[in-house]
């Protein structure tokens, strides 16, 4: 009797995808939901969340940026971001630097530690996706990178 149940499951769940896979987003999710599991396994040795690691990427990439800029390049609520960036000031990997003339903002830059741990966990998130997308060739990794950017960009709001 478990046999049939459990074959009548398989066949349930096999039927739900096939009516869900023919949708971009279902797609799309189930790639996510593979490609963010693998990364909190790469990230976890670095101390670094995902999106610890994202912020991390922006402040490296700009130096000096305001807490709001990083909020809106995270696409997260101002007030979010605080708790992220505390997380890095607290590892030393970003420092919080006072705005001459603004009291209340502050310009982000990463530390020496935090540019050597983005070094670092850089190239182990190149290996990620390398072996995320090993099943594509460079071309076709070009193109789905394309393609996502295109979505993204016909569909930001103004």
């Amino acid at each position: 009797m478990k046999k049939r149940a459990t074959e009548t499951a398989g066949k349930d769940e096999q039927l739900a995808q096939t009516s869900l896979r023919q949708f971009v987003g279902y797609e799309m999710k189930l790639a996510y939901l593979l490609i963010h599991a693998d990364m909190m396994r790469i990230l976890k040795p670095t101390g670094l969340r995902i999106v610890t690691f994202s912020a991390l990427g922006i402040v490296v990439e700009n130096p000096d940026i305001s807490q709001t800029q990083l909020a809106q390049a995270l696409q997260i609520e101002r007030s979010g971001v605080v708790v992220i960036v505390d997380e890095l000031e607290n590892a030393d990997l970003i420092s919080r630097n006072k705005v001459e003339g603004d009291r209340r903002s502050y310009a982000l830059r990463a530390t020496l530690k935090g540019r050597n741990l983005w070094s670092r966990t850089e190239k182990l998130v190149h290996d990620h996706e390398d072996g995320i997308l090993s099943g594509l060739d460079r071309s076709e990794r070009e193109t789905l990178k394309s393609l996502l950017g295109r979505v993204i960009e016909d569909n930001r709001k103004s």
